[in-house]
């Protein structure tokens, strides 16, 4: 194929597949980058081969749909350049800068949909970077990808409809689920009923994990403040208040998150558009109903332009191919056409849905004043809240790019991914400003950590 149309798909989730099996259909044959060594994405991650545990046990409900997208996957096989193990770490002038399984190569495209998922929203507490602390999705890896725990006794603690999957999946396969710790409030729940009752299916699955849990004896508190993990070389327990007071449990491992974050570092490093989303909590790449960007040729699709969810994420995938397909000049006939109409339509309901969950699992609200000038805020740069508070006070700082320039936070090997929430959270705090005045912080190739390597010299020194 010419760089004339050379379509070049970032994410092999739900949405990079579905972007790519429309691409083939249509007649082309893209570019499927995939950092995994299978394509599935997070949620549909794919175990190694002699994994002996079945499709029921590792997706539940979900299972089908998994299935459907591997499947999806395996029939486009030899029409896509499937590239697994494979990191996009910078963009620039029109051509993708990788490492392929150590190696560094550049890749050209013409059109370009970015598919790159999300992560866990990191909010620290005392304690958070001893051994034996995950954040949810690591500890979801473990669990789906190498086919153990994280912990014999395991507690989850944060908020989100992860937070209870999590806790099921886990106690489903065996594992020792000492208690789930939400920071949400029934209050919360309460009030966000009216916009869940629009969203029976996600409504009854959330109510079944409940019930399932409790049914099993494992504790379920919430309004939690978490307080610290104890611990020395490992977490032996985690302390907590809520309302009845101060908690102690003895565990050896936790697994925490507040929701998810969606991954816009590439969309930032390509030069697009951002506004601040209030309902998310989080700036985001512009995007228009079918996915195009406000960088022409470049496509937004799943969780990385928002968080809407897995059958979401396949809608966009498919709908930003679409859109593609048309800006290229490739002919749809009617039935894509009607099919793109269809899609945006049910990707707009999906928007108004989330409200619901969004309202139902809120990032705490005193988090910020909560965290002490101990609590390590940048693991990597070793900066704590009190550093940045410090820092505040001194330079009068009241932009987060500003405070990164002075205290080095997010200057570490994650490039701000897992502190740069947390971060403008308490630059909000303690500046007394709402959360969009701080700024965003500006994405810096690489997007995640690449390594050195140090040429073997010619002549002997």
């Amino acid at each position: 194929m010419s760089l004339a149309l050379l379509p070049v798909v970032v994410g092999a989730g739900p949405a990079g597949i579905r972007a790519a099996q429309t691409l083939v259909r249509h007649g082309l044959r893209p570019v499927l980058l995939d950092e995994a060594s299978k394509a599935g994405g997070q949620i549909y991650r794919q175990p190694p081969d002699g994994f002996r545990r079945s499709g029921k046990a590792l997706y539940g409900f979900e299972a089908a749909r998994a299935a459907s997208v591997h499947a999806a996957m395996s029939a486009i096989q030899d029409g896509v350049d499937y590239r697994p193990e494979t990191l996009v770490w910078n963009a620039e002038g029109g051509q993708l800068d990788l490492l392929q399984r150590s190696q560094t190569t550049t890749l050209p495209y013409s059109h370009l949909i970015v598919a790159t998922g999300a992560t866990d929203r990191v909010l620290p507490f005392a304690g958070w970077t001893t051994a034996g602390v995950y954040s949810l999705g690591g500890a979801q890896v473990a669990l789906k990808f190498q086919g153990c725990s994280v912990g014999e006794r395991v507690v989850f603690m944060g908020t989100g409809p992860l937070l209870y999957l999590l806790a099921y999946q886990y106690a489903k396969a065996g594992a020792q689920v000492l208690a789930v710790l939400d920071s949400a409030r029934l209050g919360d729940q309460m009030a966000a009923l009216p916009a869940l009752l629009q969203q029976p299916a996600v409504l009854a699955k959330g109510l079944y994990y409940l019930a399932w849990l409790r049914a099993h004896g494992i504790a379920l508190h919430q309004g939690v403040r978490p307080l610290r993990a104890l611990g020395q070389e490992r977490v032996t327990a985690m302390e907590w208040r809520d309302d009845a007071g101060e908690h102690r449990l003895d565990c050896d491992a936790i697994a925490f998150g507040y929701g998810l974050r969606s991954e816009t570092q590439l969309a930032d490093i390509l030069g697009c558009r951002f506004a601040f989303d209030a309902l998310q909590r989080a700036w985001l790449p512009e995007r228009d109903g079918a996915g195009r960007s406000s960088v022409s040729g470049v496509y937004l699709a799943g969780d990385g332009a928002g968080i809407l969810g897995a059958d979401a994420a396949e809608w966009a995938g498919e709908r930003a191919a679409l859109a593609l397909l048309a800006d290229a000049g490739v002919p749809l006939d009617d039935e894509s056409a009607a099919r793109a109409v269809t899609l945006e339509r049910k990707l707009a309901r999906q928007r108004h849905l989330r409200i619901g969950l969004e309202r139902a699992f809120p990032l705490p609200p005193d988090w910020a004043a909560q965290a002490s000038d101990e609590l390590v805020i940048c693991r990597c740069e070793e900066v704590t809240a009190g550093d940045l508070r410090a820092t505040v006070k001194a330079t009068g700082a009241t932009e987060i790019n500003r405070l990164k320039a002075l205290s080095r936070v997010g200057m570490g090997r994650c490039q701000g991914r897992m502190c740069a929430a947390a971060a403008a959270e308490i630059l909000a705090q303690c500046t007394a400003q709402a959360i969009e005045q701080t700024g965003r912080l500006r994405a810096q190739a690489p997007v995640k950590p690449i390594p050195f390597a140090l040429a073997e010299p010619k002549e002997p020194l």
